[in-house]
């Protein structure tokens, strides 16, 4: 089955992806076999990978069903005793070994990304990178899971508060960030003692089963991290169902998120999301126009624009709206669109064609209800997958594009005139993940981040994430945090402990 729509082939990129596949020293990174219970295993049918830049097949993988998943959830329930009582040091040593493999296999990995979701080979390579940060964090943070002791309004007694490990974890991946993602979790959940499985995105499976084969060679015990590839319903309904699986973590859209929360009710999991996005990015007219635009094409244009922390609403004060428009226009001229793993790219093709065709709509709506656009020249046409840099200047609230997340390289920009306005246009939108403010007035920076309902703000930078972070949104962007002592938690339980009797 291919979950893709397979897109017209452009000659001249034809075969750039399956080169570099087969030039890897780590053939094994492209076998394709799940990985369950410390074994690789084959199955009867396989799901294509696609080069989403040329519609191409240049790989294929083990389609899983809701059998192996249950197989998966089995072992991972027997490994988990072993795993928890492991002193917390043990595991910081394995985490970390795995994240030594991941930079020594930097570049291959970085290959596998970019193949598979299409982002430049800078920016998969930035990411294999994130993705190691992430376990070496938790490799520490997990030795500092401390309790507490209460002071005692009971006498002769003890109080104690206990941090344990939850019990089988589940992890259902992206495919914008298909290394990144799968390290922030089952970092996380692997230093609090517990076991996961991982679901990737049918449309990046190789990344994942690359860094399980490195996990296993950093020595992770059979059904302690596990990774299975297939049809997101029939590999999602037992993760739902079964009773062993007391947490799920899921970083994806919203409309997916709901569905999970309520799969999830029925035997009462801890659930984590990290949902849509529909970031605001204010621009006062007292800042510097240079960083003001070097910002937004930061926080607009990383991963091809296919980020949930995307500048989506970039509202621009009137005195300096008319030069940051021709400032930004300049500086997104500049963008080299092509294939991800030609050197001079920075914006590749869209992972999903789906995505391509949504940029594509809310560019017509916002034409047709009065936007002017600037389009950057792109020549020849690269194919159906790829969506030119374009900037939708004028833009107001009742456009698509104002209202919905894009995920793609176009780029509202909507004026106003007071702050008090631009806040309550700002917090009018359902998602709240994150958002971002460009001003030299301090007392407005911070009234702003109080004010911004979101879970993370950046003020006069678009760089603000990383492993000591706690990353969520408020909302529905998500449901609890990943990375920081608070995505440690996300994996554990809280457990008061009473022992009275003390007296002499």
């Amino acid at each position: 089955m291919v979950y893709q729509t397979v897109q017209r082939k452009n000659p001249h990129l034809v075969g750039l992806a399956a080169r570099h596949l087969q030039s890897l020293r780590r053939r094994d990174f492209v076998a394709g076999a799940a990985f369950i219970d410390g074994r690789w295993v084959a199955t009867e049918q396989r799901d294509v990978v696609i080069d989403p830049a040329t519609g191409e097949e240049i790989a294929y993988v083990a389609r899983c069903g809701a059998a192996d998943m249950t197989r998966a959830i089995a072992a991972a329930e027997r490994s988990f005793r072993a795993w928890r009582e492991l002193l917390p040091a043990r595991r910081g040593t394995i985490l970390r070994a795995w994240a030594a493999l991941m930079l020594d296999h930097l570049d291959e990995l970085a290959v596998l990304v970019t193949s598979e979701q299409g982002k430049p080979l800078v920016e998969a390579r930035q990411e294999v990178a994130y993705g190691a940060g992430f376990l070496d964090w938790f490799a520490a943070e997990g030795e500092r899971a401390y309790g507490e002791t209460i002071p005692s309004h009971k006498p002769g007694s003890l109080l104690q508060v206990r941090m344990q490990p939850i019990g089988v974890a589940a992890a259902i991946t992206p495919w914008n960030f298909p290394i990144a993602m799968i390290t922030r979790k089952a970092g996380a959940a692997l230093a609090a003692g517990c076991p996961i499985i991982v679901k990737p995105a049918p449309e990046t499976p190789l990344s994942a089963l690359a860094v399980a084969r490195l996990a296993e060679e950093a020595g992770i015990p059979s059904g302690v991290f596990q990774v299975l590839v297939g049809h997101p319903i029939e590999l999602s309904a037992p993760l739902l169902r079964d009773e062993r699986v007391r947490a799920l973590s899921f970083t994806g859209s919203t409309q997916v998120g709901r569905l999970l929360l309520e799969g999830a009710a029925d035997t009462v999991k801890k659930v984590s999301l990290e949902l849509g996005g529909h970031a605001p990015f204010l621009i006062f007219d007292d800042v510097d126009l240079d960083k003001a635009v070097k910002g937004a094409m930061a926080a607009k244009f990383a991963t091809s624009g296919q980020d949930c922390l995307a500048a989506n609403r970039i509202y621009v004060q009137k005195g300096i709206y008319d030069a940051f428009i021709n400032a930004f226009a300049a500086a997104m001229a500049e963008l080299k669109v092509g294939h991800g793993l030609e050197a001079a790219t920075s914006i590749g093709p869209m992972t999903k064609s789906s995505v391509a065709d949504k940029c594509r709509g809310q560019i017509d709506d916002a034409l047709a209800k009065g936007a002017r656009v600037i389009c950057a020249d792109q020549a020849p046409n690269l194919g159906p997958s790829f969506v030119p840099p374009t900037l939708l200047c004028d833009v107001t609230e009742d456009m698509l594009i104002a209202r919905e997340e894009t995920f793609g390289p176009v780029a509202a920009v909507l004026p106003f005139d007071t702050e008090e306005e631009v806040i309550a246009r700002a917090n009018a939108n359902e998602m709240g993940l994150a958002g971002y403010v460009f001003t030299n007035d301090l007392r407005r920076a911070l009234r702003l981040s109080e004010r911004l309902e979101c879970g993370m703000v950046g003020i006069n930078t678009a760089s603000f994430t990383g492993p000591p972070i706690p990353f969520g949104g408020w909302k529905q962007s998500g449901l609890g945090r990943e990375g920081s002592r608070q995505g440690l938690a996300e994996y554990m339980e809280l457990k008061y402990v009473c022992i009275g009797d003390l007296a002499a």
